[in-house]
């Protein structure tokens, strides 16, 4: 038999799977529109997971998923927030906007939130500012986050802090930033925050306490588990860079 054939036969056989167990949107197309991909990406991220089941296969579903189909939480939210209008289910795609880089969406989704009577919480004034902040908005993002700090005064976010002092930073508030660089990098956890602080020391001329930093943090790292070290990749390389650079 023909390689074509068998081809248009396994395309077939696999669209109409994905019709019968309600995967038409976007397997259809992407069956019929990228020939052997698109086949090949329909077995590993629905049949693989679904013959073996496991937790691993399951998360490498979602990953492949979000490669060959990026927009796909996206829809599925919007589709939820316009069948039903509740916060949750606007949170839930205001944060889907922000992974996507989409920012203006995010921000109209957080003002929305923060009007209603039970919108206002914490979690909904940072993610505002982190839309802001992705706008090139950081005086905005500083504001939104100084109302956060200012209704709750014993809120801790380390993300929150982090992306307070880079607001700073960008908002060429520099010496503010460094203080706040400099108390969120004691419990921020992971290598970004110290990173961030050295390079804006040493941006500000004071490069002897910037190598202090990248000293310590890239002897910590070496101590580190190869997990850590793994998921902490970007910032080593980044440290290892700034360090060169005295």
């Amino acid at each position: 038999m023909p390689l074509f054939l068998v081809l248009g036969i396994v395309n077939i056989a696999l669209i109409v799977h994905a019709v019968k167990t309600g995967r038409f949107n976007p397997w259809f197309w992407i069956i019929l529109m990228v020939p052997v991909f698109g086949a090949a990406a329909y077995v590993i991220v629905e049949l693989v997971p679904e013959v073996f089941g496991s937790a691993g296969g399951q998360r490498a579903r979602r990953r492949v998923a979000d490669t060959v189909d990026p927009n796909r939480n996206y829809r599925q939210w919007r589709d939820q927030l316009e069948a039903l209008d509740s916060i949750a289910n606007r949170a839930r795609l205001a944060e889907e906007c922000l992974k996507l880089g989409k920012y203006q969406e995010a921000r109209e989704h957080y003002d929305v939130i923060l009007v209603r009577p039970t919108g206002r919480e914490p979690i909904y004034y940072l993610g505002r500012a982190r839309a802001e902040f992705g706008l090139g908005q950081p005086q905005e993002a500083v504001a939104t986050l100084d109302e956060l700090r200012r209704r709750w005064p014993d809120y801790r976010s380390p993300e929150g802090h982090l992306l307070y002092a880079r607001a700073l930073e960008a908002a060429g508030r520099l010496d503010e930033a460094i203080g706040d660089y400099a108390a969120v990098s004691e419990y921020y956890p992971g290598a970004e925050a110290r990173v961030r602080f050295a390079l804006l020391l040493q941006k500000v001329g004071r490069d002897a306490e910037a190598q202090i930093i990248l000293r310590d943090l890239l002897a910590q790292m070496r101590r580190a588990p190869k997990y850590v070290r793994k998921m902490q990749a970007e910032w080593i390389d980044l440290a290892e860079q700034a360090a060169r650079a005295k």
